[in-house]
């Protein structure tokens, strides 16, 4: 970030409380795999509020201000947006601390309570906010995700061919996806996009939300980044969101609690699958680094859901016996 950006950034948040800057201290607070950057502010009475750095002709943050605000007046918890220059790239937030979940992993009955407790917000989040007013995701956009696999993992990464078999598994993906009960969805609802902050579970990093299947965001947080689950433990977690969501209405009583965890898999493969391209993209388009890295732990989550899939077997197979060699040769050559 240039010195001229970081001196109107600053310069548009001292304006914001009537003061000059030299009366408020920046410090960098991290960024992700977007190009925006986060900095804590400080103000004189030593309270804080958190900037984010969008730069307007890389990020467009009018969806984070627009669904920020609604589903903060729903009672969400989400940081509130306390101002906003969209033109500029710079916004006004809560300041949520310095604990996403993840840093309460830290044994395995902490591990299952954190979840659990994600998995409430889940439904919350289901409960309170309209879908009806968020972009949908639809077999366009599920297709498009999907593609990115072949295209930048396989293609660009790997020169590998698509097995003959991935029409098949892509069409299945996308029929399954869209069986499911429409419901706002996160799109990232990993752990490290919810932070805890008094007691209370927040929400960030939602400008990606859609109007989409009910599992997806159970997916992103149980196949998420940092725990791989057993098939047993996946599906205590999938059983007990889905009795919730029966019994507040959001699934209807036709779909069986094998039929959601079956959908469940399903999704989990999609995911995996657009995550393996995102982050071969990440890596070869936009140059950001350690991504690769983390290719293994996903093609794990992808093996544990297709194992789920028995009529996918063909697939399945050439993961195991093509694209799990192929990336971890590719890897160990980058790493020599």
């Amino acid at each position: 970030m240039s010195s001229s950006r970081i001196n109107a950034l600053t310069l548009w948040a001292a304006q914001q409380h009537g003061l000059d800057s030299a009366a408020i201290q920046l410090s960098p607070a991290g960024g992700d795999a977007s190009f925006r950057r986060y900095f804590r502010l400080t103000l004189p009475n030593g309270s804080t509020q958190m900037l984010m750095d969008a730069p307007p002709n890389q990020e467009d943050s009018t969806p984070f201000v627009t669904i920020g605000k609604r589903w903060h007046a729903a009672g969400l918890p989400v940081p509130q947006v306390h101002a906003a220059d969209l033109d500029a790239g710079f916004l006004l937030l809560d300041d949520l601390g310095d604990t996403p979940l993840q840093t309460l992993f830290t044994d395995q009955e902490r591990i299952q309570q954190q979840h659990l407790d994600a998995l409430t917000l889940v439904a919350k989040l289901q409960n309170r906010a309209n879908p009806e007013l968020l972009p949908p995701y639809d077999a366009a956009l599920l297709a498009r995700e999907l593609d990115l696999f072949p295209e930048w993992c396989l293609d660009r990464w790997l020169s590998l061919p698509a097995p003959s078999s991935w029409t098949v598994m892509r069409d299945y993906l996308i029929e399954q996806a869209l069986r499911q009960p429409v419901v706002s969805v996160h799109r990232d609802f990993d752990a490290m996009n919810l932070m805890r902050h008094e007691q209370t579970l927040y929400m960030i990093d939602f400008q990606d939300a859609v109007a989409g299947p009910l599992s997806y965001d159970v997916i992103s947080l149980l196949r998420g980044r940092y725990c791989r689950f057993s098939q047993e433990q996946f599906a205590y977690f999938v059983t007990a969101f889905y009795h919730q969501a029966r019994q507040d209405g959001r699934l209807p009583s036709h779909i069986s609690e094998a039929d959601f965890i079956s959908q469940c898999q399903a999704m989990a493969a999609q995911r995996s699958l657009k995550v393996l391209g995102i982050f071969c993209r990440l890596t070869l388009r936009d140059a950001k680094q350690g991504y690769l890295a983390r290719l293994p732990h996903f093609l794990s989550h992808l093996e544990d859901s297709l194992v789920a899939l028995p009529d996918h077997s063909e697939f399945t197979e050439w993961v195991g016996s093509t694209l799990r060699p192929a990336i971890l040769q590719q890897l160990a050559e980058s790493n020599s």
